[in-house]
This record gives C-alpha cells, structure tokens and sequence, in this order.
C-alpha cells in the first residue's frame, strides 16, 4: 500500500476543454511526487515537489499564474505539516515567491514560528537566499485579462464562468508511514487587499498527524474556515470513519451549515486514500503500487501504469 501520493488542483467548473490539459498537468505533477517517494524521499520532500510543480505552471491558481486582487497584483498563501511532529510552515499575502510552498517549508525547518504574514515572509525568504522574481514574471495574459473583466460594473469574478482551476495541494504517505500535506493559492478573483483564505490556515487549509492521516483543501476559502474542513474530516477518521467516508461527512457538514462548496484529497498512514468533492467537478490524481488513478467528475476513476506518460 505504501507509498503513496494524491493530488488535487482545485475544485468548481471545468470546461470540457480544459479539462484535458488541466488533467495531464495533475497527473504529471503526481508522478513526479511518486518518483520522490520511490527513491526513498519523506512525504513532505513528495508534497513539496508535487506543488511546485503546479506552481510553476500557468494553468494554476497558484505561483506562476495566480488570479489577481482587486488592484491588479498577486497575493499568495502556501502551508505544509508533516505528521511526525506535527511540524508546520506557512505562508500568506508573499507577493514576487514563484514558489511560495517552498517558503512554508523553510519557515517549518528553519524558524520556531508556524506561520510568517506579507513583508515579514519577504524578510524572512531573503534571509534564506529566495530570489524575489518580477510580478509581471508571475501574471499570465489569462489572469489579467480576468481581472479587467471583473472590474467592470455588475461583474460576477465567479470562477467557473472563466474556467481558471483553483487551489492546488497534495498529500503522501512515505515508506515509514509518515504523512504529510501541502497547500499553495493565489486565492480568490479580484479578492480585496490582504485577503487571507482557508489555505494557510492549519486545520483548514491542510492537517497532518502520523496518528490519522493527512488533508489538502480546496473551495470556498472563507467556508473552508468556518468548519475547519481539514481537521474535521481527521476527527471523523479517529471516530472510525474510512477516509472516504470521513471526507463526505464533513464536505456534507460544510454544504449544509454554510452552504460552501469544495473538494479534498485525503490519506491514512497505512495508505488509504480518497479525492472526493461537493462541487461540480475536481482533477485529481493519485499514485499508488505503480498505478496512476485519476479523474475529474464525479463518479470517474480512470487508471493507467505509472510510466504511461499519457
């Protein structure tokens, strides 16, 4: 059962014609991270190189591509936790990172803090020797092109009406059992300055303990809070729920209680895993035993050989 990896890049409405390309960004991402773990990498070195990977690609609502604030310029939040110890790094509102889940990771191992905010997270990744990148290098034709249209009177900056993919995050089981998560955004369209969602928030965002397993959130951020999406679905594991299971109950208590929609990928340290959603459609994907599982809609479960680059 072990190693493993799952994967998400946000959860909402996906066009059918994105849908294919977004699916193959995950799925090469996702061996990427199973390639880690094979060669005897921790979960986190996995979720780290799983993330990055979707940060560096524009098709992405995180690192390189992100959507806009409301005056044209890019926020990001990131998170990691490691089960173990249930050590945490996270970052929110870094602005030039290309790869702020990187930076989390750094505040994880290298401060005694969990989580490091704007122009303290910039001091902080130039103590560290992490280059700042222009903004520009960062904001794709698409993202700009998004935010002039939901600048205009009577605009409705809903996601799914553009087809952007959202929030992307992962979680892993290494050959020792140990879990971990990580979770990168450019939050919300055309969100107000200083914005912060669910992402970097531990508990929401994402949640690791070797003890139950590990979660990586995404959808209606400010939903995501209210409920502590991540750790609840913990909680209904060490109640006996499957993961499966654990991950509906809570995406079911956060639709019913604040109506707020989204999706999750979810493990146990004995490899178990789900990728389930309450919204239209999530990409996902998984490795596992040399297997590649996958999907989109709901109910879709395709499967291939981990080497089958297609």
């Amino acid at each position: 059962m072990l190693p493993v990896v799952v994967v998400h890049a946000g959860a909402g409405c996906i066009p059918k014609e994105q849908a294919k390309v977004c699916s193959s960004g995950v799925r090469a991402a996702t061996r990427g991270g199973y390639t880690v773990l094979q060669e005897g990498g921790s979960a986190m070195d996995a979720v780290v190189e799983v993330v990055t990977q979707l940060e560096n690609n524009p098709l992405y609502n995180a690192g390189c591509g992100s959507v806009l604030n409301v005056k044209g310029e890019i926020e990001m939040d990131a998170i990691v936790m490691e089960g173990k110890t249930l050590g945490s790094g996270a970052v929110s509102a870094v602005r030039r990172i290309a790869n702020p889940t990187q930076l989390a990771r750094l505040v994880m191992d290298k401060t005694s803090h969990a989580f490091l905010t704007a122009e303290g997270a910039s001091q902080f990744a130039r103590a560290m020797g992490v280059p700042e990148v222009p903004e520009e290098s960062l904001i794709t034709d698409y993202a700009r092109m998004r935010w002039k249209q939901n600048l205009a009177p009577g605009a409705n900056p809903v996601e799914c009406q553009m087809g952007k993919m959202g929030t992307v995050g992962a979680v892993a089981v290494d050959k020792d059992g140990n879990v971990a998560c990580a979770t990168s955004t450019g939050g919300i369209l055309n969100q107000m300055e200083g914005r912060v969602g669910d992402t970097p928030i531990i508990g929401s965002g994402g949640y690791a303990d070797n003890n139950v397993g590990a979660v990586s959130t995404t959808g209606h951020g400010e939903a995501i809070m209210k409920v502590t999406l991540a750790k609840l679905i913990l909680f209904h594991m060490e109640q006996g729920q499957s993961v499966e299971a654990a991950s509906d109950l809570a995406l079911a208590y956060m639709k019913t209680r604040v109506q707020g929609l989204g999706g999750v990928v979810t493990v146990d340290p004995h490899g178990h895993w789900a990728a389930r959603f309450s919204s239209n459609q999530m990409v996902w994907a998984a490795a596992q035993t040399d297997t590649l599982h996958y999907g989109v809609q709901t109910g879709e479960h395709v499967t291939q050989s981990i080497d089958n680059p297609h």
